[in-house]
């Protein structure tokens, strides 16, 4: 029982540790993500949450690198 306990602890505990991703774009944009951006293969959209909290999507045709902060 108290390696479930610890184990739910654990993953609340990683879930408040997101990662910041910058995106640069072809145009030269520097865009801030938020947690790790995902592609949607239907789309072919980049989508992420931005440093404010909203939703975006971007061309993945249009990124032209993306780093881990």
């Amino acid at each position: 029982m108290k390696h479930w306990i610890i184990a739910a602890l654990c993953s609340f505990a990683l879930t408040g540790c997101s990662s910041e991703y910058i995106i640069t774009t072809t145009d030269g944009q520097m865009l801030t993500s938020d947690g790790k951006p995902h592609l949607d293969k239907d789309t072919g959209m980049l989508e992420f949450t931005d440093s404010e909290g909203r939703k975006q999507q971007i061309p993945h045709s249009n990124v032209k690198q993306m780093l881990e902060r």
